[in-house]
């Protein structure tokens, strides 16, 4: 089974918030589950996976200035700032460092709750170092 890790991370590249889904699920099933909980923030920083009309919508409900750029196949090309997207190598460092606990890289666990259940330990730990 595959699964697929959606997180939140403060500017310091710290997880605050997690979500697994199954593998072949769309990123879009993460970014509605996750939605109602997004902290306060001022921008929120996104891979192509997150581009949809309705995420960049709920986002400046929210007060969030998205920061996402747009899908390949997209007719109307969304403009997006290159320099604060740089910055989204944190979010990549955070899963990297997710990653160097063993058993969450090679997914021991067969059940999805106690998989997560490893990586809030991971996370956690991560977040006060």
């Amino acid at each position: 089974m595959n699964t697929k890790l959606h997180a939140v991370a403060d500017a310091q590249g710290r997880p605050i918030r997690m979500f697994v889904t199954a593998g072949p699920v769309s990123d879009y099933t993460g970014a509605a589950a996750m939605l109602s909980s997004l902290p306060q923030a001022e921008w929120m920083l996104a891979d192509r996976g997150y581009d949809a009309d309705w995420f960049r919508e709920a986002l400046k409900d929210k007060g969030i200035k998205a920061c996402i750029p747009g899908r390949k196949g997209r007719k109307k090309t969304i403009r997006h700032d290159k320099r604060r997207y740089k910055r989204r190598n944190r979010i990549e460092i955070m899963f990297g460092r997710l990653k160097d606990w063993r058993r969450v890289a090679t997914r021991y666990d067969r059940c999805p709750i106690v998989f997560l259940s490893a990586i809030a330990l991971a996370a956690t730990v991560l977040f006060w170092l």
